[in-house]
């Protein structure tokens, strides 16, 4: 007599990987989004070309950039750190693919993105690309600072910074898949 064995753990798929159903469900229900957690771990794990590298940035910062246009009128506070991820994702991007190496030097080390990091990586891809990143990068920490975390944006507010948001992530885009 056979005997049918099934599984009694679930599993979640976030992009096109699974993880445990309940991490996933915790995730979920503290509006974590998984995949920009698990992208540079991933590259730095499987040592990938940091074009590949670039091309996820990428792909994250759109999506975030049009999650991000969708809710601006229904939902400020969230399009408001939608997309100032989207920006944050320009951002790594730009930095993996013009390979600054002082600040993905130091983030490897340290594991992480941290505000300052990010702030010397606007700096030199500023040096390369013009001072309106850096313009478009402050108007992107408005939208956290101001729209997310101390929720006093509303729509018009988010909406007013948008259009450079959406430089960021279209300029980003076109430098990085200009290899």
């Amino acid at each position: 007599m056979a005997i049918a064995i099934t599984p009694t753990w679930k599993t979640s798929y976030v992009g096109s990987s699974s993880m445990s159903w309940r991490v996933a469900e915790e995730l979920r229900k503290r509006g974590v989004d998984a995949e920009p957690l698990i992208v540079d771990p991933l590259v730095n794990l499987l040592k990938l070309d940091p074009q590949v590298a670039a091309e996820s940035h990428i792909e994250l910062a759109v999506k975030y950039l049009e999650e991000g246009k969708k809710l601006v009128d229904g939902d400020p506070v969230q399009a408001s750190e939608k997309l100032y991820k989207a920006a944050e994702e320009a951002v790594k991007a730009l930095a993996t693919h013009f390979n600054l190496r002082e600040v993905l030097e130091d983030v490897e080390k340290s594991g992480r993105w941290s505000v300052g990091r990010l702030e010397k990586a606007v700096l030199r891809i500023s040096e390369r690309v013009g001072g309106w990143l850096s313009v478009a990068w402050d108007r992107a920490w408005a939208l956290h600072v101001w729209g997310f975390h101390e929720t006093k944006f509303d729509s018009e507010d988010v909406r007013a910074r948008l259009p450079d948001i959406e430089k960021m992530v279209l300029e980003a885009r076109r430098i990085v898949e200009r290899k």
